[in-house]
């Protein structure tokens, strides 16, 4: 640097000097200034002349904590004198919300069945039921939904029109007329050469196998109501052949393919009713029992060939998005204006007053008031594909506490809450009430 670089750049810090000097000089005069005039301002001017909306906010209060020491101590006096007690709280507390946790987790889980490598669909199930019903449609759609090809079970050409006419590539007939011996065993042998014949999904695709991963029974749902006496033995002959023998006779149809692929047989049946086991329901009781009679017996058979057999005992659901209103029905709605008038008189009344409490409680008609479809959807997909399932699946609304209030309950307490009343024999004695004043009451309580 030259001499005279270097003593410019001394010019240039003696002139930042006087300028930092002289600015620092005006700013300490201002503030005396400023400061004296604030503090003649507060010596002159009143207290409060400020007008409240032009006054600045206050600066809010600091957070509150609490700090009631006696309060905290009274609670840990009480937790140590019930250590017991507090230690039961907290497991409850605990067990409750992990369980709680793990039932919310289940139920939104997503459930998909198992592909092959290139996408295509490999498990098959077997649904044996009414193709109107609405748990047979809905069950179906749903398993064909989450990954499956499913085959309904059908008797004649007007059930296989119903299976095809839902326009689902992979919900398929299967023709099985448990009548028809010879040709129940050829349609066994043309669905077991399906499952065993090597499928290609598309050209150039390899070639996979299917495998039958369950058989669903659904018998119908649809049963008779009234007493004993007025139901004839005909109608006692087709409920047993329709749900009973024809249930039996198409396991036993599918029983080696089901041996061959160790499948599961999954048995749907209603509980309420044959929980409770009340009057003027006979026959859905009977039906019921000797269905699970069946499939108490099948799985002890082939418990010993390592295939499970698992019962669901069915509540009440809400089938109000599922198919046609008329076949929503799951149970005959029985009338005492057929009865004879002795019949009349000795069961109507119980008859109208179990009718109407069944009715406001929701366990003998289908109506929105039951659980949702997807729950029993959801048990269905975890019973085929559980490693160890439980043998007695209880699903729906009513199924668990309608149970447990058969079994538990005494009988004459469940008829009283279910409004029937002892009748005298006299009955027989008095005057018959003529068939048009008695219709007249039933009508009543029908529109009630």
């Amino acid at each position: 640097m030259s001499h005279e670089d270097s003593h410019f750049l001394d010019l240039l810090a003696d002139y930042t000097r006087d300028v930092r000097g002289f600015t620092n000089s005006i700013f300490d005069a201002s503030d005396r200034h400023l400061t004296s005039v604030a503090g003649y301002v507060k010596r002159h001017v009143p207290e409060g002349w400020l007008p409240a909306q032009a006054r600045p906010l206050p600066p809010p209060p600091p957070p509150h904590l609490v700090t009631d020491v006696a309060y905290l101590q009274q609670v840990q006096d009480w937790i140590s004198r019930n250590r017991a007690l507090t230690v039961a709280i907290v497991a409850f507390a605990g067990t409750g919300g992990l369980l709680l946790w793990r039932e919310r987790r289940k139920h939104n889980r997503k459930r998909r069945a198992k592909r092959a490598g290139n996408g295509a669909k490999t498990e098959v199930v077997v649904v044996a039921g009414p193709p109107n019903s609405p748990i047979t449609r809905s069950l179906s759609l749903d398993l064909e939904r989450r990954g499956f090809i499913v085959y309904i079970v059908c008797s004649n050409m007007d059930e296989e029109q119903q299976v095809i006419s839902e326009a689902r590539a992979d919900v398929r007939p299967l023709h099985l007329d448990v009548v028809d011996t010879f040709g129940t065993q050829e349609a066994i042998e043309r669905f077991h050469d399906t499952l065993q014949r090597p499928h290609v999904a598309f050209n150039g695709a390899s070639p996979h196998s299917l495998m039958l991963r369950g058989i669903v029974l659904v018998p119908d749902l649809i049963f008779p109501t009234g007493p004993v006496e007025t139901v004839p033995p005909e109608l006692w002959s087709d409920a047993l052949n329709a749900k009973v023998l024809n249930t039996i006779a198409v396991t036993q149809a599918l029983l080696p393919t089901i041996c061959e692929f160790k499948s599961r047989v999954l048995m749907l049946t209603p509980s309420i009713v044959a929980s409770l086991r009340p009057p003027f329901h006979s026959v859905e009781t009977t039906i019921v029992k000797a269905l699970e009679g069946f499939s108490a017996s099948l799985r002890a058979e082939l418990g010993t060939l390592g295939i499970d057999v698992l019962q669901f005992h069915l509540g009440t659901f809400d089938y109000s998005h599922v198919g046609p209103k008329h076949h929503l029905q799951t149970r005959g709605a029985g009338s005492p204006h057929a009865w004879p008038a002795t019949t009349r008189a000795l069961y109507a009344r119980n008859f109208e007053n179990q009718t109407r409490t069944g009715h406001s409680q929701g366990f003998l008609n289908a109506d929105s008031s039951g659980s949702s479809l997807r729950e029993l959807h959801n048990a269905v997909f975890d019973a085929m594909l559980q490693k160890r399932p439980r043998a007695v699946w209880r699903v729906g609304r009513g199924a668990v506490s309608y149970d447990l209030v058969g079994s538990w309950f005494p009988e004459g307490l469940v008829g009283w809450m279910m409004g029937l009343r002892r009748v005298s024999l006299d009955t027989y004695a008095s005057p018959i009430l003529e068939d048009s004043v008695q219709l007249q009451s039933w009508e009543r309580v029908e529109a009630a």
